[in-house]
């Protein structure tokens, strides 16, 4: 099998890192001794990639077809010799309502962990990090490898969500301002809004797939691993409770910006309204006055002082009686 660019590949013996960026073309060796275990990482790979590799380790041809197509929801399928996991990174560019995912695709078997990401939006690098923070671990082998990735993975999840929380307190505070929104932060709140669905849709199925490595039929998880599993299911609980939360407040947040929308809308009415009483007393006192027949006052100055003061008193009383309504 040959190299390729994209491939990124550890071996670990007995607890211990053994070698690292070796070939592809190494890896059955490093598999020949039983105390080995060997992580390959390939970023965007070709079908003739997927196709050696699977060939090599015995992928099953599901497996690698999901692997190698689009828009996996987050799922564990168990096989005969190994067990296939999704899942997505997230990172929320809230400025543009936007929502980056990057799907990571797992083959996992007790001796060997493939990881395939689908762009590099994601960045295995933490991942490294995580596992050299606790060498203690590595004696557990994927488990421990699994546990890392899985750990780094949720963990961007708060990220995402402390993203959300601040953008709609933000939206929160600007509700009540007299300001009209513009058109472009319209857009911007159905694209997060749109984005909060996309985000909640990969978390809760994460439910179900840690849930289901936690299972002892599998045999797949260390037994000392299990709290650290456990740690990664609870964080998953709390981001889709967090997404709950967040989509029942964008909820309240559209009912509300329409019930104001609706009360500045009666309150400029009101306005308007009134303004047009006010006019119309000395539009119909000139009116009855402007018929060219006699009337009390015809042709008398009186008359033009009496009109206008009809007027005048006629449009102030309205205008106090509405202010004490406060409908101007």
């Amino acid at each position: 099998m040959e190299a390729t660019k994209t491939a990124h590949t550890r071996a670990y013996r007995q607890g211990a890192l053994v070698a690292k960026d070796f070939p592809l073309s190494d890896v059955s060796d490093y598999l020949r001794d039983e105390d080995t275990v060997v992580w390959v990482d390939f970023c965007a790979p070709s079908a003739d990639d997927m196709v050696a590799l699977a060939g090599e380790l015995g992928f099953h041809e599901l497996a690698v077809e999901d692997a190698l197509g689009e828009h996996q929801r987050p799922k564990v399928d168990y096989y005969s010799t190994h067990l296939f996991l999704s899942c997505h990174a997230v990172s929320a560019k809230l400025i543009k309502g936007e929502l980056d995912t990057t799907e990571i695709d797992a083959f996992v078997s007790p001796r060997w962990l493939i990881t395939v990401r689908k762009d590099e939006g994601f960045d295995m690098a933490s991942v490294v990090e995580r596992w050299d923070r606790s060498p203690d671990l590595f004696a557990h082998g994927v488990s421990f490898l699994l546990y890392g990735l899985l750990d780094v993975v949720v963990d961007g999840y708060f990220g995402a969500v402390n993203a959300f929380d601040e953008y709609y307190d933000e939206v929160s505070e600007s509700l009540f301002s007299d300001a009209p929104l513009d058109p472009h932060e319209q857009r911007n709140w159905f694209g997060t809004r749109r984005a909060l669905v996309q985000f909640h849709r990969l978390v809760v199925p994460m439910r179900e797939a840690v849930s289901g490595l936690m299972r002892r039929e599998h045999g797949l998880i260390d037994k000392e691993l299990d709290p650290y599993y456990q740690d990664v299911y609870d964080h998953v609980l709390r981001v889709s409770e967090s997404t709950d939360a967040l989509r029942d407040l964008v909820a309240t947040i559209v009912e509300t910006n329409l019930s104001l929308r609706d009360y500045r809308q009666n309150q400029v009415m009101k306005k308007v309204t009134s303004w047009a009483a006010i006019i119309a007393v000395p539009t119909l006192v000139t009116g009855f006055y402007g018929m060219n027949v006699p009337y009390p006052g015809y042709g008398e100055t009186w008359g033009v002082w009496a009109a206008s003061g009809l007027s005048l008193t006629t449009a102030a009383a309205l205008y106090v009686s509405f202010r004490r309504r406060e409908w101007l």
